[in-house]
C-alpha cells in the first residue's frame, strides 16, 4: 500500500509538470529531487521487503520441513540439540574461566615462596582462580613434610581437576551419536510406511511412496545436521581440555622444582 501511494505521488508530480507551462527551472529541478528521493524510498522499502520475505520464508520452510518429518523422532532430535548445546556452552563457560596465564601464576608463586614462605605463596594461590592455582595450592600445603609428599598430593589433586574439567562432556558425545541414530531410525520406518501403502494398494504409484521417503529423508537430514553441530562445540572443548591438561602438567614440574630450590636454599 506504501509502495503504491509513492508511485501515485509520483505520476501526480509528473502530470503536473507537464500541464504547467509557467514552471520556472527552480521548480523543475525541486519537482526532479523530490521524484529522485521518493524513486529511492521506493527502491529501499522494496529491498527490505524482499530481505523481510525472505526471513520469513526461510522460518516458514524450516518449520514446515520440521512438521513433515514427524513430531516424534524430529522432537527428540530436537531434544538432543538443545541439550548438546546446554552443555557445551557450560562447558566452553566452565573452561575459559579455568583458563589462568601459568606462567604470570609461577613467577608470583616463585617470588613469594623466596620472599615469604610457603605461607605466602599458598596465599597466592587462594587468590587465584583455575586448576593450576589449586594444583599448586596442594603442593604447597604438603611442602613441610616432603617433596615426595608434595608431588604425590599434585599429581592427585591433578587427577580430580581433570575429572571436574571433563564434566558431562561425555552426555556431548551421546548425542551427537544418537541424534543421526534417531534420523535414520525415522528413515526406516518411513520408507515401512511407504511399503505398506504400496501393499495396501497393490500399485506402485509415486505418490503413494512420497510421503514416507520424504519423512525418512527429513529426520535423517536433522538428525546429521544435530550430530555435526554437536561435533564441532565437542572438538573444541576436547581441545581446550587437552590445553588446560597441558598446563597443568608444566606447572606441576615448575612447582616440584620451586619445592626442591627452596628446600635447599634453607
Amino acid at each position: 500500500m506504501k509502495k503504491l501511494f509513492s508511485i501515485l505521488a509520483i505520476a501526480a508530480m509528473v502530470c503536473a509538470g507537464s500541464f504547467s507551462a509557467q514552471a520556472n527551472s527552480y521548480n523543475a529541478n525541486n519537482v526532479h529531487e523530490v521524484i529522485t528521493s521518493v524513486s529511492s524510498n521506493i527502491i529501499q522499502d522494496a529491498d527490505a521487503g524482499a530481505a523481510d520475505d525472505a526471513d520469513a520464508g526461510f522460518h516458514q520452510e524450516l518449520k514446515k520441513r520440521f512438521i513433515e518429518g514427524g513430531p516424534g523422532f524430529m522432537g527428540i532430535v530436537l531434544l538432543c540439540l538443545i541439550l548438546g548445546l546446554a552443555i557445551a556452552i557450560e562447558r566452553i563457560i566452565y573452561l575459559n574461566l579455568s583458563t589462568t596465564n601459568t606462567q604470570k601464576l609461577a613467577e608470583s608463586v616463585e617470588d613469594a615462596l623466596n620472599s615469604g614462605g610457603v605461607e605466602a605463596a599458598k596465599e597466592v594461590c587462594r587468590n587465584t582462580k583455575g586448576p593450576v592455582a589449586s594444583i599448586y595450592y596442594q603442593g604447597l600445603d604438603r611442602a613441610d613434610e616432603s617433596i615426595d609428599a608434595a608431588e604425590k598430593a599434585v599429581v592427585a589433586y591433578g587427577g580430580v581437576q581433570m575429572g571436574q574439567l571433563e564434566k558431562n562432556v561425555s552426555w556431548i558425545s551421546l548425542f551427537i551419536a544418537l541424534a543421526p541414530m534417531l534420523g535414520f531410525m525415522g528413515t526406516v520406518i518411513g520408507m515401512i510406511q511407504a511399503f505398506d501403502k504400496i501393499e495396501a494398494a497393490g500399485d506402485m504409484q509415486p505418490s503413494l511412496v512420497a510421503g514416507g521417503i520424504k519423512v525418512a529423508l527429513l529426520t535423517t537430514v536433522f538428525g546429521l545436521i544435530v550430530a555435526i553441530i554437536l561435533q564441532i562445540f565437542y572438538n573444541y572443548i576436547i581441545a581446550k581440555i587437552d590445553s588446560i591438561v597441558n598446563n597443568m602438567e608444566d606447572a606441576s614440574i615448575t612447582l616440584i622444582d620451586m619445592l626442591v630450590d627452596y628446600k635447599n636454599k634453607k
